[in-house]
């Protein structure tokens, strides 16, 4: 509610005389501005009337006019206050609308049949695309495969190759060093048997 207060003063032996105050804050909009306004203007001179009419306060509490209440506050020697009570106004409401719902259409037998063989036809490409990858992934465990194979191979090949020439070359060696020795034993019968002719010539030749 917006509330207003509403001093009403009456003089005894005067004209009557009429003061407002206004607590609170007045909407903004014009059209309520000028609603109030017309509201004021109709309780002033009805305010007017009856301080004429009643020199005396009368024992009401509360005025109500249509959209606004006017409640009695406090009395006082020279006048009455009021509390003026407007009462806000009701929302419009809008009925929700409700969107309906695209009717369904019937599938004629050729459509569903379409649908049929389109779905058919992405069940036979996807079969083959998963045939696709497993022959993919075949192919490829077969080529590590091969690869590790011929790979061990060579591994053995080459070490068979190394053992060989090691084999030779321990076979070089020994051969070159029984030479040697060979010919070391011939060089030492030789010079024994040179020596014993020097000898024997020696003692041939003192004899």
């Amino acid at each position: 509610y917006s509330v207003f207060s509403l001093a009403l003063s009456a003089a005894v032996a005067g004209p009557c005389a009429f003061s407002a105050a206004r607590h609170l804050h007045i909407p903004t909009m014009a059209k309520t501005a000028m609603a109030y306004k017309e509201k004021m203007k109709e309780l002033s001179m009805l305010s007017l009337i009856c301080s004429c009419f009643y020199p005396e306060p009368r024992n009401v509490n509360i005025y109500t006019y249509d959209d606004m209440e006017v409640k009695q506050i406090n009395k006082r020697a020279s006048g009455q206050a009021f509390e003026l009570i407007l009462k806000p106004p009701s929302p419009i409401s809008e009925a929700p609308r409700t969107l309906a719902s695209p009717k369904k259409k019937d599938l004629s037998l050729e459509e569903i049949q379409k649908k049929l063989e389109a779905a058919e036809e992405r069940r036979k490409s996807q079969e083959a695309q998963v045939l696709k990858q497993l022959a993919e992934k075949r192919e490829h465990e077969r080529e590590v495969l091969q690869k590790a194979l011929e790979e061990n191979n060579n591994f053995s090949k080459m070490a068979e190759e190394k053992l060989i020439l090691k084999m030779e070359q321990i076979k070089e060696n020994r051969e070159a060093n029984l030479a040697a020795i060979i010919e070391r034993l011939l060089e030492k019968e030789r010079h024994a048997a040179e020596v014993r002719r020097n000898k024997e010539l020696q003692v041939e030749l003192s004899g």
